[in-house]
């Protein structure tokens, strides 16, 4: 799972490419112009951009340009009809990573972004394995002790999320940040009570807590040193 900021202006290609990488389980946000991207970008933190190159407001290119100098270091995947070299070294030259011609399958732009999600260690496998559990990101299982238990779609992705980052404190904003997306109505009381879901699956009464409660701090996935 990554949170993937999506910035296209043709309607039915942005459904259609949302619709796909929610389906591959990531966080989407979707914006129809670069104003809106680079306001996003300043308010939130995100695994992954793909911006198409000529979105209203502000090109793909200055957005990328923008998002670079002011710190941002996430890969980037433009996505344009455009195919001549020049025009290629000019999104590069922006601090793009990758490129996308239009059109393209749905499943080269997984690749892709598969590609560019490896270069952050956390971001590699597709099966997490810490401790007692076992998550398949892919195949949407997870196994304790080597007995599955189901999960819903948002327990595994906070389960995911909390599984790449093992006995780190995380706050009920920076859950909310990382875990849904940025234009979720989801109120602190909802991540709490999605978290107790979670903790009442993973772990029995009488265990060492799994998921625990640090007072005044947040929420973390305990699995010793």
């Amino acid at each position: 799972m990554a949170k993937i900021l999506l910035a296209e202006d043709d309607r039915q290609l942005a459904a259609l490419v949302e619709d796909w990488l929610k389906s591959e389980h990531h966080v989407v946000d979707l914006v129809e112009t670069g104003t809106a991207a680079i306001d996003l970008l300043n308010a939130s933190r995100f695994d992954l951009l793909i911006l198409d190159w000529n979105i209203p407001g502000a090109t793909g290119v200055e957005v990328c340009n923008e998002y670079r100098n002011h710190g941002g270091t996430s890969p980037v995947l433009m996505l344009t009809g455009r195919d001549k070299i020049e025009d290629k070294e000019e999104g590069l030259d922006a601090g793009a990573d990758d490129y996308l011609t239009k059109p393209f399958h749905l499943r080269e732009l997984s690749a892709r972004i598969r590609a560019l999600l490896r270069r952050p260690p956390d971001m590699a496998s597709n099966v997490i394995e810490n401790g007692r559990l076992v998550l398949d990101i892919s195949g949407c299982r997870l196994l304790k002790d080597g007995k599955p238990i189901e999960l819903f779609p948002k327990e595994l992705a906070l389960l995911e999320f909390l599984m790449r980052h093992p006995n780190k404190v995380f706050s009920i904003e920076a859950l909310q940040e990382r875990v849904w997306s940025s234009d979720s109505e989801a109120s602190p009381e909802t991540i709490r009570v999605h978290i107790a879901r979670l903790r009442s699956k993973i772990q029995e009464e009488g265990e060492k807590p799994l998921l625990r409660t640090v007072h005044r701090q947040g929420y973390m996935l305990d699995l010793g040193d």
